[in-house]
């Protein structure tokens, strides 16, 4: 990496980061909740992570861009825009209608399961997959099986920001199999 992407790298990490405010004892007491709120409304800083994910989209060959309930939906929708490709939902259980493919998932306390459409991915697309946090990395990992499932092929992730202290990207690094994983912030 050149040393001018290096510190374009640096401030759009500044950027993104200082628009995403704490808030502390969400949505339970010890929880410091990421709000990225603040930074949706900031149409700047919103236009540069959209930027930075339809880039790394292109780069990566990808002729969808699946986003992920409920927070992926808002970052994906205009990536997939900007980059002139498709966008696919991937929902909770039962919020699709007609056929879909499904996946399981651990979560701390439980499972939870996941579903796209069946017919809107195919064997000729490369998806990159886009959420806002990758936290422990169970949902991202179950969203790049279901797309492997699919028959379709992963071209990579991209999350806003990373929390690094839950391990989350090294999860899910078998899942993605060689294919490219960005965060354009990681705390």
């Amino acid at each position: 990496m050149s040393t001018r992407a290096a510190a374009s790298r640096e401030e759009l990490a500044a950027l993104l980061l200082g628009r995403i405010r704490d808030v502390a004892d969400y949505p339970k007491p010890g929880i410091v909740f990421k709000d990225i709120t603040p930074l949706l409304a900031d149409p700047v800083a919103f236009g540069a992570l959209t930027e930075a994910l339809a880039a790394f989209a292109t780069e990566q060959g990808a002729t969808k861009v699946v986003g992920l309930e409920a927070r992926g939906f808002i970052l994906a929708a205009p990536v997939a825009v900007r980059a002139g490709l498709g966008f696919v939902p991937v929902r909770k259980a039962g919020k699709l209608p007609g056929a879909t493919l499904s996946q399981s998932y651990d979560l701390e306390y439980g499972s939870a399961e996941m579903e796209i459409h069946a017919e809107d991915l195919t064997a000729q697309d490369r998806v990159l997959v886009i959420d806002d946090v990758l936290a422990t990395g169970g949902t991202a990992e179950a969203s790049l099986r279901l797309i492997s499932r699919s028959g379709a092929t992963v071209a990579g992730l991209g999350v806003l920001m990373e929390l690094s202290f839950l391990g989350g990207a090294s999860r899910v690094r078998a899942a993605l199999d060689g294919a490219p994983y960005q965060a354009l912030v990681t705390v």
